[in-house]
C-alpha cells in the first residue's frame, strides 16, 4: 500500500525529520551538562542514573529525546527513508555548536568542512531523492531485515567472555542496535499513517526495546574505547545502513530519482563523509558520550 504522495507531504515529513533531529540533539547536550558534572566514580553504573533522574536538566533532556521520536515517526511516513536518514543527522551541528562553547574546544577547518559536507549532501539527497511512493515488500521481507539488525545488535551478549567479545564489536553492534529502533520507528510511522494501530504499537514497542538495548550495549562501547572511535562508526552504521537495507524492505520508485540516481548517491557519500568527520571531532564525540 502506497504512503503519501503530494509534494505538500514530502515538505512536511522532511521539516519533521528536522525537528527530530533538533529534539534528539538539544537532549543529548542537556543530557551531557549534569553527567559532566557527576562524580566520576558514578560512571556507568546504575547509581548514576539515580543521580541524573533527580535532575530538571537530565531529565529535561531525556524528555526531548523521547518526544524527538513523534515527529521522527511522522517524518518516516511522509518522506522517503532515504532522505529522512541523512536529515537526521544535521542535528549534529547544533551538538557541534553547543558544545564548542560548553567545552571551550576550537571549532577548526575540519569541523567547518564536515558541516558544509552534511549541508551539501542532504542538500544532494533532497533535489535527488525519488517520489515518496514506498510501499513494504511483506511481512516476511520487514521482519527479516528488522531481525538482521536486531541479532547484530544482541550479537554481544550472546558472544560476551568468548575472544569474539571485542570493542569493535560492540562498537558495531550499537550502530546496527540503533539501526534496528529506526526501522522499527520507520515501520511505526507507516502502519499510525495507515490506520493499523495494532501493527504500530508492536512496531513502536519493538523500537523501544532495541534503543534500550542499543544504550546499553553503547555504554560498554564507550567503557572500551575512545569516544573519537566510537561515535563516528556507530553513528555512520546506524544512519546510513538502514539506507543500504532499504531495498530489501520497501518498494521505491527509484526510476523516479532525477538524472538516473546520481545527484542521491553523490549526496549520501557526501553527508556520510561530513558525519563521519564530524563525529570524530573531540567537541561532538565527547559531548555524545558524556550525555550516554
Amino acid at each position: 500500500m502506497f504512503l503519501g504522495t503530494t509534494g505538500d507531504v514530502h515538505a512536511h515529513g522532511l521539516a519533521a525529520a528536522v525537528l527530530a533531529s533538533i529534539l534528539f540533539n538539544v537532549g543529548v547536550v542537556l543530557q551531557a551538562v549534569d553527567a559532566r558534572v557527576a562524580p566520576r566514580s558514578l560512571q556507568l553504573r546504575v547509581a548514576l542514573l539515580r543521580r541524573l533522574i533527580g535532575r530538571p536538566i537530565w531529565v529535561t533532556g531525556l524528555v526531548l529525546g523521547l518526544l524527538g521520536g513523534v515527529p521522527q515517526a511522522y517524518a518516516y511516513a511522509h518522506a522517503p527513508f532515504v532522505l529522512v536518514q541523512p536529515v537526521l543527522a544535521t542535528g549534529l551541528l547544533l551538538v557541534l555548536v553547543l558544545g564548542a562553547r560548553l567545552l571551550h574546544e576550537p571549532v577548526g577547518a575540519r569541523e567547518l568542512f564536515a558541516v558544509l559536507a552534511i549541508i551539501g549532501g542532504v542538500a544532494l539527497v533532497a533535489w535527488g531523492a525519488p517520489s515518496h511512493t514506498e510501499a513494504h515488500r511483506g511481512a516476511f521481507h520487514v521482519l527479516a531485515v528488522f531481525a538482521l539488525l536486531a541479532v547484530g545488535g544482541l550479537l554481544p551478549f550472546a558472544v560476551r567472555g568468548t575472544r569474539l567479545d571485542t570493542g569493535t564489536l560492540v562498537i558495531w553492534a550499537t550502530g546496527f542496535g540503533f539501526a534496528a529502533t529506526n526501522v522499527g520507528t520507520k515501520l511505526l510511522g507507516d502502519n499510525f499513517d495507515l490506520g493499523h494501530y495494532a501493527n504500530a504499537a508492536v512496531w513502536g514497542l519493538a523500537a523501544l526495546v532495541m534503543g534500550i538495548i542499543a544504550t546499553i550495549v553503547n555504554m560498554t562501547a564507550f567503557q572500551r574505547r575512545a569516544a573519537t572511535t566510537v561515535v563516528p562508526v556507530s553513528t555512520a552504521v546506524q544512519t546510513f545502513l538502514p539506507i543500504v537495507l532499504e531495498p530489501l524492505f520497501l518498494r521505491e520508485r527509484w526510476g523516479s530519482a532525477p538524472d538516473d540516481g546520481v545527484p542521491l548517491l553523490l549526496g549520501l557519500l557526501l553527508a556520510l563523509l561530513g558525519v563521519v568527520v564530524l563525529t570524530r571531532s573531540k567537541v561532538v564525540s565527547e559531548m555524545i558520550a558524556e550525555a550516554t
